[in-house]
This record gives structure tokens, sequence and C-alpha cells, in this order.
């Protein structure tokens, strides 16, 4: 990985983190909207920091450590009344740090695959193969709307076959899907449609295909 990867990759996991602000974060969601690389990598990073919040307990550090924080400050500073929530705070950003150190340190279970754009070529959802080539995982980068009527399906269309469903997808959230020992060549066509709740009555696509990408 050079160092304009490495750069990109670490913006991409401060901005799923939520620790990218101000005009750093606006260029980057500029590049996000014209990078579908990029976007992959934020994807991908938020995928693997989605259950950082389960595994998280409030710690409280003993009274010393308050008090040794409090003569550590300039005199005009000097807090006065400690927040009963900065433990908290502390153990969350530690237990972060910890949680981005291991996984820049080990393989990924997925990789991305392809973008699916809309209409306008906007990129909405990517597509992670898992090492093993069992799984597809989806995920979009922002919630898409969907009544209580209709369910998003996933469908994989071969170069001049008819499409196969994979299954139905979560509209907010990555999705695991089985290949079922399925191969993916070149050509190969992936997309999304809008069906009936619980996913088409037909077995082919009857409703608008709102995302697709080629491999």
């Amino acid at each position: 990985m050079n160092t304009n990867q490495q750069q990109d990759d670490a913006l991409a996991s401060e901005y799923a983190l939520g620790t990218l602000r101000g005009h750093a974060r606006l260029h980057f969601e500029k590049r996000l909207r014209q990078e579908p690389e990029l976007a992959a990598r934020v994807a991908s990073w938020q995928t693997m920091l989605a259950g950082l919040d389960s595994h998280l307990r409030p710690e409280i550090p003993p009274a010393h450590v308050w008090k040794k924080i409090a003569l550590s400050l300039p005199p005009q500073k000097r807090m006065k009344r400690v927040n009963p929530y900065l433990g908290w705070l502390v153990a969350a950003g530690l237990a972060a740090f910890t949680l981005v150190s291991q996984y820049t340190q080990r393989p990924e279970d997925f990789s991305p695959l392809v973008i699916l754009g809309d209409a306008q070529q906007h990129g909405q959802w990517v597509v992670s193969r898992s090492s093993d080539l069992h799984h597809l995982k989806l995920t979009p980068l922002k919630p898409v709307s969907v009544t209580a009527a209709n369910s998003l399906q996933l469908w994989l269309i071969p170069a001049g076959k008819q499409p196969v469903s994979l299954g139905l997808l979560a509209n907010n959230t990555s999705t695991q899907v089985k290949m079922n020992d399925r191969v993916l060549p070149a050509g190969t066509a992936i997309a999304i449609s809008l069906e009936p709740q619980g996913g088409s009555p037909t077995g082919q696509p009857t409703g608008p295909v709102l995302f697709s990408g080629v491999l």
C-alpha cells in the first residue's frame, strides 16, 4: 500500500468513526461521491466498526486520576466538577483505538468487489466477497427508503442469461448472502430491484431496478 492509499485508508477510518470534522470532512464527502474505491474503503470500515458499541462497558477511573488531571491544568482552566460521563468517553476512545489497531494488523474476511450505482451513477452499495468465495456482503453507503409494502431483492445476472435471485436485503445495514457455488465471471451484472414485500412472486424481477453494477 503506497502513501496515498495509506492516507486514504486513515481518512476513511476517521470518517467511519465520526472523528473527521470541518472542512476536511466536507472535502472527503465530495471525494466519496466521485471515487467508488474510496467509498468502498469507508463501507469496509463501517462494517468492521458496526459492533463496537455492543462491546463497550463504562469504566470510571479512580479519584486520584481525576485529581492528577485537575492539577495538571492551567489555573484558569482547572475543573470544578468532574464530568460523570468522562470515564465512559475515555473507555470508548481506548476501545476504538484498540479495535482500529487490531483491524489494521489482520486481513479482511471480505474484500470490496464492485460498487452498485443508481440511475444517476451515484455509488450507493458496496458489494464485497468473502475470502472463501462462498458469501457476498451488500453494504449500503446510506439507508435506502423502502415502504412496508416493498422489499429490496438482490439479483445475479450472468451475461446472456436470466436473473437469479440471491435473496432479500436489509435497507439500512449489511446483508450477507450465500453464493451456493455460483461463479462470478467478468460481465456478470449484480442488481437490486424494488419488489413486493417478501420478494418477487414470479422468481424474476417485477419492479424497477434501483441499483446495478457489472463485474
